[in-house]
C-alpha cells in the first residue's frame, strides 16, 4: 500500500500542477456521477407504473385516485391532473412549468460535468505544451547534444497529462450523455402522459 502512495505520488509529481489539477478533476467526476446516481434513484427516475396507474384512474374517474405521488413523473401526473379544472390556456401553461420544474431538477448538477469534459483535455494539453517546452529548452541549452534518451523521457513526462485529461474527461462524457438520456426518456414521458390527459374523450373529469 505505501509504494502504491509513493508511485502515486511520484507520477503525480513528475507530470507537476496540470496532472495534480486533473487528479483533482477526477475525484470531483466521481462524487459528481456518484451524486447524481443516488439523486435520480430518490427521484424515481427510472419508474413509470406509479405514474401509469395515476393516469390510468383519472381517466377511468375511479376513487384510487389517491396514490402516493412518489417519484418524478407520478408528481407530474398529480399536479397535470389538477390542472385538468383549469381552462385550456391555464392547464397548458401549469403544464408546461411543471414538466419544466421536474426536467430542471433532473438536469441539476449536470453543468459541472459539461465543464470537466471541457477543461480536462485542455488542462492535459497545457500540461503537454509545458512539458514539451522544458524538454526543447533543455535542449537548446546543451547545444543539440543532449541524450536522445533524456529528451525522449521529457516528452513522455509531458504527453502523460494529456492521456491523463482524456482519462478523466471520456468518462464524464459518458455519463453526461447518458444523464441526459435520462431526462430526455422522463421528458418525454410526461409528454405522453399529459397528451393521455388531455386528450381522452372530453379531456376533462
Amino acid at each position: 500500500m505505501e509504494f502504491e502512495m509513493q508511485a502515486v505520488l511520484a507520477i503525480l509529481q513528475t507530470g507537476g500542477p496540470a496532472l495534480a489539477a486533473i487528479a483533482v478533476l477526477s475525484v470531483l467526476t466521481m462524487a459528481i456521477i456518484l451524486w447524481k446516481l443516488w439523486r435520480l434513484a430518490l427521484s424515481g427516475a427510472w419508474g413509470t407504473r406509479r405514474a401509469n396507474r395515476m393516469v390510468d384512474a383519472a381517466l377511468s374517474k375511479t376513487k384510487s385516485t389517491n396514490i402516493a405521488p412518489r417519484g418524478v413523473r407520478a408528481r407530474f401526473v398529480a399536479g397535470a391532473v389538477r390542472a385538468r379544472s383549469l381552462t385550456d390556456t391555464l392547464a397548458r401553461e401549469e403544464i408546461t412549468r411543471l414538466a419544466a420544474r421536474e426536467i430542471a431538477t433532473l438536469r441539476s448538477g449536470l453543468r459541472p460535468l459539461e465543464l470537466i469534459v471541457t477543461i480536462a483535455p485542455l488542462i492535459g494539453l497545457l500540461g503537454t505544451v509545458l512539458g514539451m517546452i522544458e524538454a526543447f529548452q533543455a535542449l537548446e541549452t546543451s547545444g543539440g547534444q543532449a541524450d536522445p534518451s533524456v529528451l525522449a523521457g521529457g516528452i513522455w513526462e509531458a504527453l502523460l497529462t494529456t492521456a491523463a485529461g482524456m482519462a478523466v474527461a471520456i468518462p464524464a462524457a459518458v455519463a453526461l450523455s447518458w444523464f441526459e438520456g435520462i431526462a430526455d426518456r422522463v421528458q418525454t414521458d410526461m409528454e405522453d402522459m399529459a397528451t393521455r390527459l388531455f386528450t381522452h374523450g372530453t379531456g376533462r373529469p
